[in-house]
This record gives C-alpha cells, structure tokens and sequence, in this order.
C-alpha cells in the first residue's frame, strides 16, 4: 500500500439529538385551598435522547407578597429518584414528581418551574 496509494472516499452522515424532556400533563393546575393547608398533584416527566445518565433538578419560583415579604410555596419530591437512566432497549425510564403547594398566607401564582439536567439544559 505504501508503493501504491489508494484514495478512499468515506462519506459520514448523522443526526444530533439534543436531549429533551416533556410532561405529562403538560401544563399544572393547582385547585385552590384554604390557608396552611397542601394541595398536591403528581405529574410523569418523560426524558427523550438522553445518552449517559444524568439527574433532574428543580428550580422553585419564589413569590412575592403585597408587603414585600417572599415566600417558597412549593415542593417538589421524586418518590423513585431523580436519575435519568437508559434502559437495555436505549430509552429513557419516565421519572415521577410529586407537586405541593402550602401557604399561610393568601396568594395566586401563574408562572414557571424549570426542570433541568446537570448541564443546565
């Protein structure tokens, strides 16, 4: 071969998929309640592309009151984990997320909670 070199030609092509997630229900609607008392739901976060293992973490909004004080009405509990793991098949197992509420005091909220991976994503 060293005598007598050849050219090759080696065409490549592919995909990238981002990782992504996506909920089930896709949006949350939280029943009113009386002061101090917790109203909860559950929700299925299904993870999608995800190549190695990686965790879920959640950032909580923070409300702010008509007097200025802030509040963290919410709490969120993973009952199986927060682990994103791929299966033998290369999918991705859904993770379950328990979503609470509790204030003592009066207040309404329509906003977000960002769920992301390790990478900020």
């Amino acid at each position: 071969l060293n005598e007598n070199p050849s050219h090759y030609k080696v065409t490549l092509s592919g995909t990238v998929k981002s990782p992504k997630i996506s909920f089930d229900p896709p949006f949350l609607m939280l029943m009113p309640v009386p002061l101090d008392v917790k109203t909860e739901t559950t929700i299925n976060i299904i993870p999608q592309d995800f190549l190695r293992k990686s965790q879920i973490q959640v950032e909580l909004p923070e409300l702010e009151l008509e007097d200025g004080d802030r509040i963290y009405p919410f709490s969120v509990q993973f009952p199986e984990g927060k682990n994103i793991v791929i299966s033998s098949d290369g999918t991705n197992k859904e993770l379950i997320c328990h979503i609470s509420f509790r204030s003592s005091r009066p207040v309404s909220f329509l906003g977000n909670m960002f769920f992301i991976d390790e990478e900020g994503n």
